[in-house]
């Protein structure tokens, strides 16, 4: 935004948007954000009147992908009535023929930009709402602070964006080793390799977000460590089951926002990855989250985050985008597992969402992705998975499974075992 506080007419794309360009084959790559409440759901002209308020004032929401694939280009004005849309569904809302139904159905905004708002009601009460972008325009942080400016009570009430550290040697180095994954053989990972074809599923478990805190607590790691380790226990038992072997370590690629203050509403991509390999191979949740809490410590201390930011503001954004596609791609990792905080519930026209959860398509042979999004009490995983590997929706409830094995084990767990057995 300008001094004056006008949009410019373009703003330049960055590597990681066109690395989505590329993988969506210059298409829509949808990321939903969707939004689960109880109760009666607010009218629809109510919903219009907001967007129609606030979607001028949020600079994302004003540019849309100019076909030559360099530039953000600004949209006219804007036509609420093609951007918030609603539907009516028998009983109580499914989320997950919701979240498949926000995958499938185009964004129909013509040369408008590219969002969309969904009032979804079920005649047995509930309701949903969904902000859904094109990952090409936004990243899971971006929507982050779109949806909350755009519909919340409290537009301002928003997770703080990171600060921007210096890069090191040691980070730097693993970009590289990354980059040299990328452009190696494909990775054996037996559970997710295949054809891609078929309706994609989607699934969604919530839990309290509690669980996870004390569970990291007792490991010694983080969330995201305690959710990372449970996937990985999950793909164990998951393949174990069908197959009678263990699966090998699984390659996943980790986002990381690099939204600086100040650019919490800039369109584009304003993330990196890291390339993690989740110890499926792990004989126990306990040993899984002790490789996984080792991992991404090196992660955070090498500043890996800033080392790739800073990398990829030195490249040309053509060779960035097709270095993009190399790091994340169906030969060489299963997809992304994500984590996005969203900090506090949505709190729209009064009602306060139950849970919340952003996903995206599937894209560049990826079979499938994860994504744990938290609201200040609750975590939610999201499987999303292609249709030809349509048990990969048992995932969640071994996820749940390997979660409640965790808060069963554990050092401090063994010690008072170790003490009552005195």
């Amino acid at each position: 935004m300008r001094s004056d506080g006008s949009l410019p007419p373009t703003v330049p794309m960055g590597p990681v948007d066109v690395a989505y360009r590329l993988a969506a084959r210059d298409g829509a790559l949808p990321l939903p954000f969707v939004f689960a409440f109880d109760g009666p759901a607010p009218s629809l002209d109510s919903v219009r009147a907001r967007v129609a308020e606030r979607a001028p004032r949020i600079p994302a929401l004003n540019y849309r992908p100019d076909p030559d694939a360099t530039v953000f280009r600004r949209t006219g004005a804007l036509a609420v009535e093609r951007h918030v849309r609603e539907i009516d569904v028998p009983g109580t809302v499914d989320a997950d023929a919701t979240g498949r139904l926000f995958l499938s159905r185009p964004m129909d905004v013509e040369d408008g930009p590219l969002w969309d708002v969904w009032l979804v009601r079920g005649t047995a009460g509930g309701h949903v709402l969904c902000y859904r972008t094109d990952h090409t325009v936004q990243d899971g942080m971006g929507a982050v602070y779109a949806a909350r400016a755009l519909l919340d009570d409290r537009p301002g009430e928003q997770p703080a964006a990171p600060r921007r550290a210096a890069p090191a040697l040691s980070g730097i180095t693993g970009v590289l080793g990354d980059l040299a994954a990328g452009f190696g053989a494909p990775t054996p990972k037996p559970g997710f390799d295949g054809p891609v074809g078929g309706r994609t599923g989607v699934r969604h478990v919530t839990v309290p977000l509690a669980r996870l805190r004390a569970a990291g607590r007792t490991h010694g790691g983080t969330v995201n460590d305690v959710y990372l380790a449970a996937l990985a226990h999950a793909v164990r038992t998951w393949h174990l089951e069908a197959t009678g072997t263990v699966h090998p370590p699984l390659p996943v690629v980790v986002p990381m926002s690099v939204r600086a203050p100040g650019e919490e509403h800039a369109p584009g991509n304003r993330m990196v990855t890291a390339r993690l390999l989740l110890p499926c191979d792990a004989p126990s949740s306990t040993e899984a989250v002790r490789r996984v809490t080792a991992a991404t410590r090196r992660l955070r201390d090498s500043r890996r985050r800033d080392s790739f930011r800073v990398l990829l503001a030195g490249t040309a954004r053509s060779v960035g985008g097709r270095l993009g596609l190399r790091l994340v791609n169906g030969a060489v990792v299963a997809g992304p597992a994500s984590s996005v905080n969203f900090g506090a519930p949505l709190l729209h026209q009064g009602a306060v969402s139950r849970w919340s959860a952003v996903y995206s398509g599937l894209a560049s042979g990826i079979r499938s992705l994860m994504t744990l999004t938290s609201q200040r009490d609750t975590a939610c995983l999201t499987v999303v998975h292609d249709g030809n590997l349509a048990t990969a929706a048992e995932l969640p409830d071994r996820w749940l499974a390997a979660l409640a094995e965790l808060e069963r084990t554990g050092p401090a767990v063994s010690a008072e075992r170790r003490v009552s057995r005195s």
